[in-house]
């Protein structure tokens, strides 16, 4: 069985908080007394676990991470760049997903209770900014990424994402496409918003379909579209998950892409490569925006004070079949 602070405590005839002041080399300790409870603890071989030695220093070196499920296309990325950036300064991280609702909310709130952790990633869940905020403003350090709704109360990183949008129009417009369908995702998040306006900046369109990110709202806004008989010659899906869905409906109704009509997503997931044909596409730098946000909150953490404005990374437009140049 493993030697606990308990099993030393009691060898040694002190209590367990002398021993973790003997741990973390407290000077409250006398020397005598430290230095027996430093012989039974290598008598019995007893190792603290960093984790509990780090919390009676006030501090855990585990970063926490909540986020939605990790079904999201691109999480896995972005929880990527934030893990190797983490570990990389000898942190651990540990994960909330909000997969169980309130449920995985309160288990979230009892972990900061216990002070598992020293800081928090976010990519804000559903339902979740209340109790962030409130977290927050009790002094938890807490850094967004991908910010749904501009909260300037947060420090965050985000990508370009009206340039973003602007690139992929400049793009259809270059190649002769004046009349595009855009499917759009959620309106409560602010990279949706961003990304219609920064689209409509450059070629305006009244053809505009609401979607939720999914491949089946992507294939529903065509197929309503192609019904309406309202003349269309490209495609600006908000993800790629709906572009895809786009793809398919297309090729349904026997369009041909690009030819007939040319299709452009935004996110550049992996699988955008593999449709068919293969997807042009605004690629985010989601493992940067993963990387840049640990490094952000592992800085504040040492002392360097959070920046007042989001740091903001470039996106890029990727150039494939489904929507080639003039």
């Amino acid at each position: 069985m493993r030697v606990t602070i308990a099993d030393v405590a009691r060898e040694a005839g002190v209590s367990k908080t002398t021993v973790s002041r003997v741990l973390n080399t407290k000077a409250e300790v006398d020397v005598s007394t430290a230095a027996r409870v430093r012989e039974v603890i290598a008598d019995l071989g007893y190792v603290p676990s960093r984790g509990a030695v780090g919390l009676a220093r006030g501090n855990s070196r585990t970063v926490g991470m909540l986020t939605p499920p990790l079904t999201w296309p691109w999480m896995g990325e972005v929880l990527q760049g934030a893990v190797d950036t983490v570990e990389a300064a000898g942190y651990g991280l540990l994960l909330f997903t909000c997969n169980r609702g309130a449920e995985s909310v309160e288990h979230f709130t009892s972990q900061v209770s216990a002070r598992a952790f020293d800081g928090l990633l976010v990519v804000e869940p559903d339902n979740t900014l209340d109790t962030i905020t409130a977290m927050h403003r009790a002094g938890l350090p807490v850094v967004l990424i991908d910010d749904r709704g501009h909260h300037p109360e947060f420090p965050s990183v985000a990508t370009t994402n009206r340039e973003g949008a602007a690139s992929a129009a400049r793009h259809l417009l270059a190649a002769g496409r004046s009349r595009p369908l855009i499917i759009t995702g959620r309106r409560d998040f602010g990279c949706v918003r961003d990304r219609l306006d920064g689209f409509l900046d450059v070629l305006p369109t009244g053809l505009i379909a609401q979607g939720d990110f999914t491949e089946a709202s992507g294939r529903l806004a065509v197929d309503r579209a192609l019904a309406s008989g309202q003349p269309f010659d490209s495609v600006f899906a908000h993800n790629d998950l709906s572009a895809a869905g786009a793809l398919r409906a297309l090729r349904a109704a026997g369009r041909r892409v690009p030819d007939d009509i040319a299709v452009v997503g935004f996110d550049d997931i992996p699988m955008a490569e593999h449709t068919e044909p293969p997807l042009t596409t605004v690629r985010q730098p989601m493992r940067g925006m993963g990387e840049r946000a640990a490094s952000m909150l592992l800085a504040h953490l040492a002392g360097t004070p959070a920046p007042d404005e989001p740091v903001v990374l470039p996106t890029e437009l990727i150039v494939r079949e489904s929507a080639p140049g003039p």
